[in-house]
């Protein structure tokens, strides 16, 4: 809420400006209200309050629009002056009035909606060209005021009706243009993270693979297929949006597969997970942590490295955690970008529907994410 009011607070500024400039007006005799007229005083006060707020609202792009901005103080000041002359003319409903404010709000809505107003111009211009044509024939060439009375309220709706309709449908516009902007916002950005995953991953992998290679070990051509398999995964379902969670624990059981046939010391992996066969998650979410795991815990350690996997779902809340031990000069050293580029990731793909703990304690390193997929 508060952020709400920050955002929008030049709005709160404008109706105090409004209050403060209808007090004035009212004190030097000015303008005349009739509290009677109520459907008149709102209409009235909701134009005059946006005509005050969005140019506060807008203050830094109209600062840099300086023709933008010549333009709407213009046409303040006209609103104004025609405000002034209706109160001090005495007509009732003066028709002079109602096409002044009528033309002010169509000019206000061709500055600020330009493209908005140019597409639907003639629907808007012919809309009002017959509303006033019909108000003028009530109001002045019949010149019943008895008659025009039965219809006042109808005919004020038709009139300012089309301006809240404009306004809604433009800020839908607005808000659909933003969501379609932060869409491809977010759509380039995981791009650019998973292109950073998978070099960041095989290039580790690969490196392993070249040791074996040089060692003439007779593991190096299962390592091969298995990381075909990795690579098979990573580049085709990689680029899914969603893939089935007993896909990703094959994924992660295959890398382990992979570092076990490596290792030629004694590492105490544990990988527990609960059989899901409905349970949909985006890919590559877990290998980092994995990852991180073996760089910077098994590598760095002579003997007892141990890594320690739990996986379960409850109620569509994946429950991952991944615990190992490192030796303690590891503790200053980055792990590079891979859980940074995780929780980017998270952010993106699940906003407010996952949290992250890491815990660092006795040589220990604890990882833990929670992932509502519902």
């Amino acid at each position: 809420m508060i952020a709400f009011l920050k955002k929008y607070r030049a709005f709160i500024y404008g109706l105090l400006i409004h209050r403060l400039l209808v007090v004035f007006l009212l004190h030097f005799n000015l303008i005349y209200i009739d509290n009677s007229a109520i459907l008149s005083n709102a209409l009235s006060f909701i134009m005059s309050w946006l005509l005050i707020s969005l140019p506060i609202h807008y203050f830094s792009f109209l600062k840099k629009h300086k023709t933008v901005s010549l333009k709407l103080a213009v046409l303040l000041l006209i609103f104004f002056a025609i405000i002034v002359n209706d109160a001090n003319s005495k007509i009732a409903d003066n028709p002079i009035t109602f096409v002044g404010l009528v033309g002010i709000g169509l000019y206000f809505f061709s500055i600020v909606a330009a493209s908005y107003f140019k597409k639907n111009a003639l629907i808007i211009v012919s809309f009002y060209i017959l509303a006033l044509g019909y108000f003028y024939y009530i109001r002045v060439y019949i010149n019943d005021e008895h008659t025009y009375l039965q219809q006042e309220k109808e005919i004020k709706i038709i009139l300012t009706a089309p301006f809240f309709v404009m306004l809604l449908t433009w800020l839908y516009q607005q808000w659909k243009w933003l969501k379609t902007v932060e869409s491809k916002k977010a759509k380039a950005e995981l791009s650019l993270l998973k292109s950073q995953i998978n070099p960041h991953f095989f290039f580790n992998t690969l490196n392993n693979l070249y040791g074996l290679i040089i060692e003439k070990s007779d593991d190096a051509p299962t390592v091969v297929l298995t990381l075909s398999d990795l690579m098979r995964y990573t580049i085709y379902m990689g680029k899914e949006d969603l893939v089935p969670l007993k896909d990703e624990i094959d994924y992660l059981k295959n890398y382990i597969e992979l570092h076990k046939i490596r290792y030629r010391k004694a590492v105490d992996i544990v990988f527990n997970y609960a059989e899901v066969t409905n349970c949909q998650v985006a890919p590559l979410l877990f290998i980092i942590p994995l990852e991180n795991a073996f760089k910077h815990g098994v590598e760095s350690l002579t003997e007892n490295a141990f890594i320690h996997i739990r996986m379960s779902v409850d109620n569509g809340i994946i429950d991952f955690e991944i615990e190992n031990n490192f030796e303690e000069t590891e503790v200053n050293k980055s792990v590079g970008i891979g859980i940074d580029n995780l929780k980017q990731r998270l952010k993106l793909l699940y906003p407010d529907r996952h949290n992250i703990q890491i815990e660092l304690k006795d040589s220990v390193y604890k990882f833990n994410l929670k992932i509502e997929t519902r």
